[in-house]
């Protein structure tokens, strides 16, 4: 185990690693990580679009992430990028960098920086659930923990994602007559709830809405098996009549879901989905609480498992963390940074 050296002699992390206006920046690096604009030297965790920008000079991620960068923002969307091998340490300009995997999303990484004795984690976004589509999370003991919050209060409690997803097959086969329409993410979300439904042995065809099928076709081309995905484009309305049709959060409710019938049973998978206020809103019948971020206790078991001395908080519920953390005698402050959703995970 990383042993936490109290030497006088190493400079605190906060000296060389903080919050400036374009984000978390690694001064004797000269880089940041995740900045929310462009950047000469950018260090990405992962695609989504609050964490991986377009327009940086130069770009260092795991070769999944600049997959997923390239597919959403054009070949072009950076100067230059170079590909992060998990596990493998980079040294830039004294700082050792090496990414280890998060568990949130395909790519999905830490950022572990060394420097001058010191040990850093920025966690980016991150869950401790298992999930088909991407590698574990892997616990890296460090001296500062940077950790996101997104579902930082106790009444966040994720149910297991296969069971959500046998929910969703029983609802099915007890309504054959009526399409299901399936709200998800576009990345991460959409494709892990369909490897979720197809370990669970559902096997028709699942349509796609146009938004969701450049990503999952990335996801099957970088050799994730997720069966028979189709364009709903392509399908007859009587194909959809009985079937699994997925589609954004945001075209639950708009002019295209009228294709789906008159009755479609409309579903959420979102972690938001534990508060029944979110779910009536959307006008959702059958919310499926599957999230690809840690809940509550998550969270808190995982800051005590790095063995950390700060934890820096950059996004979400900070203050209800902050606060938990005070009580459980540890040093936490809330970083403040702009630029983070956390609503669309």
């Amino acid at each position: 185990m990383f042993a936490v050296s109290a030497s006088s002699l190493m400079r605190p992390v906060e000296t060389w690693l903080y919050p400036a206006s374009l984000g978390l920046y690694c001064e004797p690096g000269d880089f940041y990580i995740d900045p929310p604009r462009p950047v000469d030297r950018a260090l990405i965790t992962h695609g989504h679009s609050d964490h991986a920008r377009s327009g940086h000079a130069h770009v260092l991620a795991t070769a999944e992430t600049i997959d997923i960068m390239k597919v959403r923002y054009g070949a072009n969307c950076a100067g230059d990028f170079q590909a992060a091998e998990l596990g493998h340490t980079h040294t830039i300009n004294g700082v050792s960098v090496r990414f280890v995997p998060a568990g949130h999303i395909l790519g999905s990484a830490q950022i572990m920086l060394e420097y001058d004795g010191r040990r850093a984690v920025v966690s980016g976004d991150y869950k401790r659930a298992t999930d088909p589509t991407c590698r574990p999370f892997e616990l890296v003991p460090c001296d500062v923990f940077v950790t996101e919050a997104t579902f930082a209060l106790p009444v966040f409690r994720h149910e297991r994602a296969d069971s959500e997803a046998r929910r969703l097959i029983q609802s099915i086969a007890r309504n054959p007559e009526r399409t299901h329409l399936l709200g998800v993410y576009g990345l991460g979300k959409c494709q892990r709830m369909i490897a979720l439904l197809r370990a669970e042995g559902y096997d028709a065809p699942i349509w796609l809405h146009g938004a969701l099928v450049g990503l999952t076709a990335l996801y099957q081309n970088l050799g994730i098996d997720l069966g028979d995905c189709r364009p709903a484009s392509t399908a007859a309305d009587a194909d959809l009549i009985g079937a699994l049709v997925m589609c954004p959060p945001s075209a639950l409710m708009d002019r295209w879901s009228r294709r789906m019938g008159e009755d479609p049973v409309r579903v959420f998978a979102s972690g938001w989905m534990r508060v029944r206020g979110r779910a009536r809103q959307r006008g959702v019948e059958l919310p499926l609480i599957v999230s690809d971020h840690a809940d509550w206790p998550e969270l808190l078991d995982t800051i005590v498992e790095t063995g950390a001395e700060d934890v820096w908080v950059t996004h979400g519920r900070d203050d209800a963390l902050v606060h938990q953390l005070s009580l459980m005698g540890r040093r936490a402050r809330a970083l403040a940074l702009v630029g983070y959703d956390d609503d669309a995970e």
